[in-house]
């Protein structure tokens, strides 16, 4: 084999699982075989603009969710002071404010991550960030 030349990699079919991008809803593996499930993918509403009227209704959705799901939310108290402080920083216009709702844009989805109001709290961090740009 001559120096500076690879092996051409073999086609991936289209049985494997692996997705590059667009609609994937094949069963999906991690690097050791064992399933993945669960996986959604989504689309940022960052570069778009939203209304601050859309990220009130967003957190009060938001609210009610974590209301009436509370008793199975490990995190149930976390969630309601965030969206307390949510409230707050959008109420005001000082750069502590921007910099609450900034935190609460990278901490958020964590906080939701596989409970049953993730798609609710996915929402409302994508929406501020969508309104803070």
């Amino acid at each position: 084999m001559a120096v500076g030349r690879r092996r051409p990699e073999p086609e991936q079919g289209h049985g494997s699982g692996i997705s590059i991008g667009g609609n994937n809803i094949a069963p999906l593996q991690n690097v050791v075989g064992q399933n993945i499930s669960n996986v959604h993918q989504s689309a940022s509403v960052e570069s778009a603009t939203v209304s601050m009227e859309t990220v009130r209704d967003l957190l009060a959705a938001f609210r009610t969710e974590v209301d009436q799901n509370g008793s199975v939310l490990p995190n149930a108290q976390v969630l309601c002071a965030m969206a307390d402080s949510i409230d707050n920083s959008l109420t005001a216009s000082d750069t502590q404010a921007i910099g609450a709702l900034r935190g609460a844009v990278q901490a958020l989805p964590a906080l939701v991550a596989g409970t049953v109001v993730q798609q609710g709290g996915d929402a409302l961090a994508h929406a501020i960030a969508g309104w803070l740009s």
